[in-house]
């Protein structure tokens, strides 16, 4: 291996790989967590351990938690998109549809966020891109419709997409936010403990708004789940998963979920039930298919963010 390969195995590959496998296991216990306590709380208690978690993390560095002249309202916005409506949207989309397929729908991160990437930061789309994007969604199609057969109230299934939509625009905007110069020049460790913090704010109050006052379950196995979720799935992925966003651009980085779904189904089909068919196979492969080739689309050089996607 070459001194070159080695930094990039090191500094992108294995971080992808393992957030990919990390997030693929989350949503199986994100629908277990909204069993027993109202979604958005479930939410609210992620954020509540992971804020602190983050915060020991910085000082644990020896990274100053002091952002530069504006950094506080970048965090809150932030906070606000990834942390909080992001989570608040997904919780109850799991009330609606399987963890796995709302996995899949995440898949289509990356096509959110070349747009907005395109939009705001220049960045080019490539024409495999387009063409492989088109292949995934009608594989996402084909799942949906599955889903729709099956679901013992039909009429829920058009709202957990809708959800899970309102999620994927939610995040979109944070990942963008973190590919631009601005987040850039920031300490990435400290925004992001902020940013949990407000996120921690703005979920209470949302909460407390849509479901009263303060529900938890005391049980090791929700406990368990919440730690899991906070340090685990939050407090060491989401750095890595920023980091790549600074490196690979915010289109590319959304490819780790490819991988994401694929766990998650497996999963979902294990501890939910899942029950496949033709249809839903071919859709997962025909989904997963189309976003491998928009996967090989742009640059040589994923590093800048006006890398093509």
């Amino acid at each position: 291996m070459s001194s070159e390969s080695a930094p990039r195995v090191g500094g992108v590959i294995i971080p992808f790989l393992f957030v990919a496998l990390v997030w693929g296991s989350t949503w199986v216990v994100i629908k277990d967590q909204i069993s027993t306590v109202p979604p958005g709380w479930g939410a609210t208690w992620r954020f509540a351990f992971a804020a602190p978690g983050m915060v020991a993390l910085v000082l644990a560095r020896r990274e100053s938690l002091r952002l530069p002249r504006g950094g506080q309202w970048l965090a809150m916005f932030f906070g606000l998109t990834q942390f909080s409506l992001n989570f608040q949207f997904v919780y109850q989309a799991e009330h609606y549809l399987t963890s796995g397929l709302v996995a899949v729908l995440f898949a289509l991160l990356l096509v959110p966020n070349a747009l907005l990437s395109r939009v705001f930061l220049g960045t080019p789309i490539g024409g495999r891109f387009i063409a492989g994007t088109a292949v995934a969604i009608s594989g996402i199609a084909m799942l949906l419709l599955h889903e729709y057969r099956f679901a013992p109230q039909r009429g829920s299934v058009p709202l957990g997409i809708a959800l899970t939509c309102a999620a994927l625009i939610s995040v979109s905007a944070a990942n963008v936010l973190q590919a631009s110069e601005t987040a850039r020049r920031m300490a990435l460790w400290p925004m992001i403990a902020w940013a949990m913090i407000w996120a921690t704010i703005f979920n209470f109050m949302l909460s407390w708004l849509l479901y009263g006052p303060p529900v938890f379950d005391p049980s090791p196995a929700y406990l368990g789940g919440v730690l899991y979720l906070a340090l685990l799935g939050s407090v060491v992925t989401f750095p890595l998963y920023f980091s790549l966003i600074r490196k690979m651009g915010a289109g590319r980085a959304a490819y780790s979920g490819v991988l994401a779904p694929v766990i998650a189904m497996g999963l979902s089909t294990v501890f939910e039930g899942y029950r496949w068919s033709w249809l839903a196979g071919a859709g997962a492969l025909v989904a997963l298919a189309g976003l491998l080739i928009a996967l090989s689309s742009g640059a040589k050089n994923p590093s800048g963010a006006k890398n093509s996607v």
